[in-house]
């Protein structure tokens, strides 16, 4: 059973935690990862990218010219997609890019990656994250204290002070518990989690 190291604020260490071995010590398959990176991308794209053809273009009812004796090509309306404001052959059409991921594989990732961060050491837990007011410097200090690399703090639950005091800082993520996913786990570089949401994390995910 892996054990961390619980800080404070002042990074001091007041404790230890043990973790469960079917969450937090899983081994990696880069192609389940890889699987529900993809997943999770796939569900961001919204697939809306439409073109209209040539029967959907309005206008172009109208012969351009006669069929016959005109020294031209014969033309049955303006809006063939020869013409200038015509229809678009084979455009995009609105479609959904969803890919199927069963939940299982989906909480599979999700476990394998909190482990490979454990083994990293990238995986920090502190007591509680607490500051008196909403202040970006309140929460820069902390980051420097903990010397935190392109960090990724999950929450156990709503605290607008913490969220609000890192949304300016670049690269740099507040989730709460229920939002958290494997591709911004891979995106930044340290995990942060509070003592409340590494259980939470075990309930749902044991």
């Amino acid at each position: 059973m892996p054990t961390v190291d619980i800080f404070d604020m002042n990074r001091q260490v007041v404790g230890q935690l043990d973790l469960r071995d079917d969450i937090f010590n899983v081994p990696a398959k880069s192609h389940v990862v890889h699987h529900v990176v993809l997943y999770q991308l796939a569900k961001r794209r919204r697939g809306t990218a439409k073109t209209k053809g040539r029967s959907e273009v309005s206008g172009g009812g109208k012969k351009p010219w006669r069929q016959k004796g005109t020294g031209r090509a014969r033309a049955g309306t303006t809006r063939s997609p020869l013409w200038r404001g015509g229809g678009t052959v084979h455009g995009p059409q609105p479609r959904t890019y969803n890919l199927k991921v069963p939940k299982k594989v989906r909480r599979l990732a999700l476990k394998m990656v909190l482990s490979q961060k454990l083994r990293d050491q990238a995986l920090v837990v502190v007591d509680q994250l607490q500051f008196p007011e909403i202040k970006t410097k309140h929460f820069h200090a902390w980051m420097h204290r903990f010397a935190l690399q392109k960090p990724l703090v999950v929450l156990a639950g709503k605290d607008e002070i913490v969220e609000k005091s890192a949304r300016n800082i670049p690269d740099v993520k507040v989730l709460r518990s229920e939002g958290l996913n494997v591709f911004d786990m891979l995106k930044h570089g340290n995990l942060v989690l509070t003592k409340d949401t590494v259980s939470k994390i075990e309930e749902s995910l044991g």
